[in-house]
């Protein structure tokens, strides 16, 4: 079966982004890998309104990307923190080669506006696609792609988005 004749209907692509493959989406879960856990902070920081950051946070718990913790200031009620689950955390390496293409291609002139350096050499962090063999970098040409084990054959009767 070649890649034109599988069905796009269960690609884990395509159900990714339907869970996070908004901009907001995006870039709460960015400024949950920053450090953001709350909710007036999340909008402050992003500009964004309060129905559609309330909207994008329930996606993001009822997805197990992130989690909810209560918390009070006192004199307060109580409210709800938003914290990464280990799911949550898995985007990062996403995260990590969307702002490396980024800072290559769409930085200001004078570079990117926010550096991820590695903590113990203080070295920048990349993102790169290494066979599981072994540990070196591949380019697209090492690799190849073929039908998984959920694999289904194109129905070719109509349209499948």
């Amino acid at each position: 079966m070649t890649w034109l004749e599988t069905s796009t209907e269960n690609c884990t692509v395509r159900r990714t982004l339907d869970l996070v493959g908004e901009k907001w989406t995006l870039l709460v879960l960015r400024d949950a890998m920053n450090g953001v856990r709350r909710f007036d902070d999340f909008r402050r920081h992003m500009g964004m309104s309060e129905a559609v950051l309330s909207d994008r946070l329930r996606k993001l718990v009822a997805a197990g990307i992130l989690d909810t913790v209560p918390y009070q200031e006192p004199g307060s009620r109580t409210r709800n923190e938003y914290r990464l689950t280990p799911k949550g955390w898995d985007l990062w390496p996403a995260m990590i080669a969307l702002k490396q293409w980024g800072d290559r291609y769409t930085a200001d002139p004078e570079g990117p506006p926010l550096e991820v350096r590695h903590r113990d050499c203080g070295e920048a962090v990349e993102a790169v696609v290494v066979c599981s063999g072994g540990r070196d970098p591949l380019t697209p040409r090492q690799a190849y792609t073929r039908p998984g084990a959920s694999a289904r054959p194109r129905d070719h009767g109509g349209d499948e988005r």
